[in-house]
């Protein structure tokens, strides 16, 4: 299926999340734990898809969001957010993110949002 980056400062949430990604049948190329890394693997691996955290050290989600779709508009990018941060969310969709999944993960949400995306 699809080539995924993802950037997460919890390594709990990368765990999980590569977990369902892989149940349904996607490839986790690599993982990063912050924007700044995210950035630089998405460079190097040309990932089909990225789910980003929003809140990271270093750089945060939208930041790294920007830089990514100033790049490549085209690259597909899934916000990772808590409940809770309404306001981030819309900044993410207004900066050209696919689409977003709230913490705590849902598989079956995931599963849609993610195949949802990478049909556009």
């Amino acid at each position: 299926m699809a080539r995924i980056l993802i950037v997460d400062d919890s390594r709990t949430s990368r765990r999980i999340l590569k977990g369902i990604l892989e149940e349904f049948g996607h490839e986790v190329i690599d993982e990063a734990e912050n924007g700044e890394i995210g950035y630089i693997k998405y460079n190097e691996l040309k990932p089909d898809l990225v789910t980003m955290d929003i809140t990271m050290p270093k750089m945060d989600g939208l930041e790294c969001l920007k830089v990514i779709k100033h790049k490549n508009a085209d690259a597909k990018v899934v916000m990772i957010t808590a409940a809770g941060q309404k306001d981030k969310m819309m900044e993410a969709i207004k900066n050209g993110a696919s689409e977003f999944v709230t913490k705590p993960f849902d598989k079956e949400e995931i599963g849609k949002v993610i195949t949802r995306v990478l049909s556009e």
